[in-house]
Formats: C-alpha cells, structure tokens, sequence
C-alpha cells in the first residue's frame, strides 16, 4: 500500500519513521519542507504539495495541529479531497473537533474515499518508540485495512465503533481527564511544598500506591522537578483541546465543571508567558496561586 504522511512535527516525525522501519513506502509532506527532506535518505518520496503526497496514496495519514491546519489542507490550498483516488482512504490521527470530523466524514463518502478518525494518546518520546496508543472509528474493513499501519505506530489500536467522530470524543475526554490529573497532583504539590514537605516524597508513596499508573509517574515527575520545558505538548494546544472538549459537552448539553476549571488555568498560564511550555505548566498556576516560586 502506498502511504502519504502529511505533518512532520514533534509527534508526526516519528510516526512516519516508524512506518519507513516498518518497510512502508512513504510521501510525505510538511509545511516546513526541510522538516520533509530529512526523510530523503530514509527512502522515502517528498513532494511539493499535499495534493501531490494523496495523488498517488492508496491511504493518506494527517497529523496536524488543528482543524484550521487540517481543514487547509483537505478542503483548502492542499488540495487533498480533490487529489485523494476514489477508494483510497484518510486517516486523520491528530485531534480535532467532533464537527470537523463529521465534515470529513460526509466529504470523503461524497467522493468515494474513505475515512478514519484515529487520535493517538501519547507524547513525542512515545511516537518515537511506536508505543502511541490508538482510538480508531470508522467502517471496520478500512481499519482491518490499515491495521499493519496501526501495528507500525503504536502498542494498542482500541476500535471506538463504525462512527469516526465517537473516537475523536475518546480522545478529548482522555486529554481532559489528563488535565485534571495535572490539577490535582499541582494542588497536592502545593500543599506539600508550603508546608514543608518533599513532593518527591508525595509523589513517590502515590505512584508506588494508589496510583501506581504512568499518567501519575510521568506528569508527577514533570511538575515535582517544575520542568516544563522543553515542550513535549505545547500549552496552546492543550488550550485547543479544552476548547474542543468544552464545546462537544455544551452540544451534548453536559455540564462540565472540572473541564471550565483547567481552562481558567490555562488562560491563566497564557496570561503569565508561559505559552512555549508544556501543557502541563498549568501546575506552575496553582503553585504562585499558593505563593510558591
């Protein structure tokens, strides 16, 4: 099958290598194309355009920022839609809005295409390994069909249904339950810190008991050393997230008050520079909250 792969950013580079090791022939496409040309020497093909990488793609893999940027290039200058062959099939694996996903959903069976919603869960560090956890919606042939590009890129494809944009509500509530991990663990840190004690020491009864899980390990570790950059997944984007979040709850007329929290957080955050640290630099709030440094 011959695959195009569309951004080439912090989780999207190492998913297409990845798939070069996993003997995949690839085209790929980023916006910085010198991003592109360092899969040259791997083998694979870099076109000029995004309409060029689906031209020739029996399945097309998008992994872009936003809707803004994934919109551009389906609908827009890339000129996917209009590129991709009847019967080939996009797999779109960043996050994105349920609205645009349903968009996607009536333009590619409009066209005779296909499409997959399939968000990963999992950092930089884990796309690079092939360790991304995978939620996949759509027509259970094309996912049986995309099945060794799964395999490829990451340790566990979870199958979310025949409806795509039910996977991209998997992934926002994930993300949203992630952010409330975040706020937890800072208050706890918060406490412990003002009054005297180690975080370190918090953080190691708490995962080695109660929540011996890596979601606790990995961001307790993060915000008991406050290190917050470099950026595995840059604020913004988690802002992004729980605006998409919020606004599938109010369209499901849910009430969500936890999720109105981490966002007043993350306004928070922006408000304070801290716009090119990671997503988990919300801790950094409730800390000065406390009148810690």
């Amino acid at each position: 099958m011959k695959i195009g792969f569309i951004g080439l950013g912090s989780m999207g580079s190492g998913m297409a290598r990845n798939l070069i090791k996993a003997g995949h022939a690839l085209t790929v496409y980023n916006r910085t194309r010198s991003r592109a040309e360092e899969f040259r020497p791997l083998g694979a093909r870099v076109a000029g355009t995004p309409g060029e990488v689906a031209s020739d793609a029996d399945a097309v893999i998008t992994m872009l920022a936003d809707d803004r940027a994934l919109e551009d290039v389906i609908f827009g200058s890339g000129k996917v839609l209009e590129s991709l062959a009847t019967g080939a099939v996009h797999s779109s694996m960043s996050t994105i809005s349920l609205a645009l996903s349903r968009r996607l959903l009536a333009a590619h069976r409009e066209k005779g295409q296909h499409y997959l919603a399939a968000p990963v869960f999992g950092r930089p560090d884990a796309a690079a390994a092939g360790k991304l956890f995978i939620v996949v919606g759509g027509v259970s042939q094309q996912i049986e069909r995309c099945s060794a590009l799964f395999e490829a890129l990451g340790q566990k494809t979870f199958v979310a249904g025949d409806d795509p944009p039910m996977a991209n509500l998997i992934k926002l509530t994930g993300n949203f339950m992630i952010t409330t991990v975040i706020e937890s663990l800072a208050e706890a840190f918060a406490l412990v810190r003002k009054s005297g004690g180690d975080p370190n020491k918090l953080l190691e009864v708490l995962t080695n008991s109660l929540f011996a899980a890596p979601i606790y390990k990995n961001y307790g570790g993060i915000i008991a050393a406050e290190k917050f950059e470099p950026a595995g997944f840059k604020l913004p984007l988690g802002l992004k997230d729980n605006r998409l979040i919020l606004a599938a709850a109010e369209e499901a007329a849910v009430p969500r008050p936890m999720a109105s929290l981490v966002h007043d957080r993350f306004i928070a955050a922006m408000a304070q520079g801290l716009k090119d640290a990671d997503w988990s630099a919300i801790a950094r709030v409730s800390l000065r909250n406390a009148g810690l440094q």
